[in-house]
């Protein structure tokens, strides 16, 4: 028995030494490294880079004319023979050269009138990239906090389960001294061994959940799963939050929501551009050209050519199979269903802020409860402990009390972490997540 005690005071002793020569995070440093280094940030960030270079393809496929070069140059030569009508004998010729050399620049343009449309939707679709590129950098922020503080919480249970493992460490003290004093029986100190052993495995299994908490928080940071450091081990409860303004601000800055409303948008630019399609359509076309052919054959040895020439036209679709009021009908019905998408996602929206708030009231309530509870079991298991002490207790009596003592702690540390949790999803939901610390919001990058 003093073995495993030894054992595990040099341990707990190495662990606080190498815990001193880690580095601290903090959730800010966390949620910085998270957003440089996760992978699902750096995808989304290319994907609005990936969106805003079609749009300026769009953009030029629309509005700028298509100039066009060409440069032609041929040889050619021949044996030719000629007769000509005022002289029947015929004229050979050998080895006639022929030369053609050709350069012409051709521009050609088309007016749509639904060309306007068609860029308002490439950046309603590109605003739209944008928005789903926050949404996962949001996501990312409240993963890394809720991870960070589960980390913080674990680590708490480990000190409540530490300190439990101390009380049974001073009854299993005491039962030996009894047992050996010959005032007790060996049943209560083997009983208070057995719980004591009982107690340990809870501590060794709650590091192992330790662990694997500093791996996930870890992986959303997208650092190396061995990677070690330090955190605070207090989780602060920010200033109630009001349901009225929580509501205000998820109908104005919730992502997803946006996200919902663009693209109903781009439904009603789709179905504007097919009814705008059926104008007509301006075609512009110019054209610089220098011919120059020279031939030994034939009446014409040289000709030379050289200017400008242009023109266009109108074109106007008179019957096309019924296939665009067909395409017309089908993006109305695409609207219909985006707008009945955006206000289904509105009423789920209020229903998820109601259900978290409501669980976050419950857990501001139950915190002062459980303050008290752990009060009153702190004072019973001291007290049981020196009746225990002075043999005017059963061991079943201490163990009742340090059981709840343990129960009352956890509940404790439990119900903070829920309403920090419940903060983190009402503010990610609100679209204010960035503002639960004082860093500053993500900025999607856009070109110049």
């Amino acid at each position: 028995m003093k073995r495993i005690t030894l054992l595990l005071l040099l341990s707990s002793i190495s662990i606080c030494l190498f815990a001193q020569s880690e580095e601290s995070l903090d959730l800010e440093k966390a949620i910085q490294l998270g957003l440089e280094n996760n992978l699902q940030v750096k995808i989304a960030v290319e994907t609005v880079t990936l969106r805003q270079g079609d749009e300026k393809i769009g953009v030029g496929d629309l509005l700028l004319p298509q100039l066009n070069t060409t440069y032609l140059r041929s040889f050619s030569k021949e044996d030719v023979t000629q007769k000509f009508v005022n002289d029947p004998e015929p004229r050979q010729i050998n080895n006639a050269k022929s030369r053609n050399e050709n350069f012409n620049i051709a521009a050609i343009y088309g007016f749509r009138p639904e060309t306007f449309i068609v860029m308002k939707r490439l950046g309603q679709l590109t605003e739209i990239s944008e928005l789903e590129a926050k949404v996962v950098v949001e996501n990312t922020v409240a993963g890394i906090s809720s991870a960070y503080y589960r980390l913080v919480l674990e680590l708490q249970r480990y000190e409540v389960l530490k300190n439990t493992l101390e009380l049974s460490q001073s009854r299993l003290d005491i039962a030996r001294a009894q047992y050996e004093l010959g005032g007790a029986g060996k049943r209560d100190f083997l009983t208070a061994q057995v719980d004591y052993n009982s107690d340990l495995t809870l501590l060794l299994t709650q590091d192992q959940i330790i662990q694997n908490s500093r791996v996930n928080l870890n992986e959303l940071m997208a650092l190396d799963p061995d990677t070690r450091f330090t955190v605070k081990d207090t989780i602060l409860i920010g200033d109630p939050l009001l349901l009225i303004d929580l509501q205000e601000n998820a109908f104005t800055e919730n992502k997803d929501l946006l996200i919902a409303q663009r693209a109903e948008n781009v439904a009603f630019l789709q179905m504007k551009e097919l009814r705008t399609s059926r104008l007509p359509v301006l075609n512009l076309n110019g054209n610089y050209v220098n011919n120059t052919s020279n031939s030994d054959a034939g009446f014409l040895i040289q000709n030379q050519r050289q200017g400008f020439n242009g023109g266009g036209n109108i074109t106007i679709n008179l019957f096309s199979g019924l296939t665009l009021n067909r395409r017309i009908q089908n993006a109305k019905v695409q609207q219909n269903i985006q707008s009945f998408a955006t206000d289904q996602f509105e009423i789920q929206l209020k229903s998820d802020i109601q259900r978290s708030y409501n669980t976050y009231q419950t857990n501001r309530n139950l915190l002062e409860v459980e303050k008290k509870n752990y009060q009153t079991a702190k004072e019973s298991t001291e007290i049981a402990l020196e009746r225990f002490r002075l043999g005017i207790s059963s061991y079943l009596e201490f163990r009742d009390a340090q059981v709840n003592l343990l129960t009352a702690q956890n509940r404790l540390i439990t119900s903070i972490f829920n309403i920090k949790e419940q903060e983190i999803e009402l503010r990610r939901l609100s679209g204010n997540i960035f503002f639960q610390n004082s860093f500053a919001p993500f900025e999607i990058p856009t070109e110049n």
